[in-house]
Parts: C-alpha cells; sequence; structure tokens
C-alpha cells in the first residue's frame, strides 16, 4: 500500500486546522507555509476535504478554513477517502469486488486481510490523536516493533 502525496497533504493539512481551531478560520496559505505543500495543490486538497464534510470555508478577510466537526470525530480514514477515494485497492477496484479463479483464489482473502488490517489502523486513529501525540496503543505496539522501521 503506498500512502499517495495527497493523502499525506491532506492529513498534514487537517492536522494542522486541529491544532489552531481556537484561533478561528485559517488561511490555505498559512497552512501550505507552515507544513511546507504547495498552495495550488493545497487548494485543490481543501476542497476535496469540504466537498467530503472534513472541513468547512468561509469567504473574506476573516474568512479560511476549518474543521467542520470535532477532530476526535475525523479518522486518517476519513482524511485520506475525501481526497483518495477508497483505502486499499487492487488495480483501482474495491477487494470484495475481484473474482479469481484456479490457483489465484487465495489472493482474494489475502487482499480484504491487508484491508481489514488497515482500516483498523487508520479508522482507529482520529485527528485528536495526532494532534495530542496519543496514539492509541495498538499503533504504539506496532511502531515500535524495531522491524517496522526496517526496509527489507
Amino acid at each position: 500500500m503506498r500512502i499517495s502525496a495527497r493523502a499525506d497533504y491532506a492529513v498534514r493539512a487537517v492536522l494542522e486546522l486541529a491544532v489552531r481551531q481556537d484561533d478561528g478560520p485559517v488561511k490555505a496559505e498559512a497552512v501550505a507555509a507552515v507544513q511546507d505543500i504547495p498552495h495550488k495543490f493545497l487548494e485543490g486538497i481543501l476542497g476535496d476535504l469540504r466537498r467530503a464534510g472534513v472541513v468547512d470555508s468561509r469567504r473574506g478577510g476573516g474568512g479560511g478554513y476549518r474543521l467542520a466537526r470535532p477532530a476526535t470525530e475525523i479518522t486518517v480514514a476519513d482524511v485520506i477517502r475525501a481526497v483518495d477515494g477508497p483505502i486499499v485497492s487492487v488495480r483501482g477496484e474495491r477487494p470484495t469486488e475481484l473474482e479469481y479463479t484456479g490457483s489465484a483464489q487465495p489472493l482474494l482473502p489475502l487482499w480484504i486481510a491487508l484491508r481489514a488490517n488497515v482500516r483498523r489502523i487508520l479508522e482507529g486513529v482520529t485527528i485528536a490523536d495526532i494532534a495530542t501525540g496519543t496514539l492509541p496503543e495498538p499503533v504504539r505496539q506496532l511502531a515500535a516493533e524495531p522491524a517496522a522501521w526496517e526496509n527489507p
């Protein structure tokens, strides 16, 4: 599985809005500068996030972006789906839409299990968890494994 630049930027932008939530709407330019995200690219991402109901926007001098709901109610999966679509796909299709025959039949449960594990992690971590530095224990345990930091 790959995390696209678009998904990475989206999570970082939403996180930036979460930590500034009490400051009122935040300009896209400010998010782009602090998170080192190309401004034009960020505008498109924020549009997708707005259409998905993750962020709200307000025009004008005091305008900008803010979270559409509390950070405790927005998961990393919500953000990724808003900008990239389904979390795990195979050849652009959801695993549940695939069919394999012959010796490839055992692949389907493998892809389904992969999707279930990825979803378990990404749906189990909220933007608030990241903003406060309190990742759920299962995530911390996985990240603490030395092999998790190695590239085979």
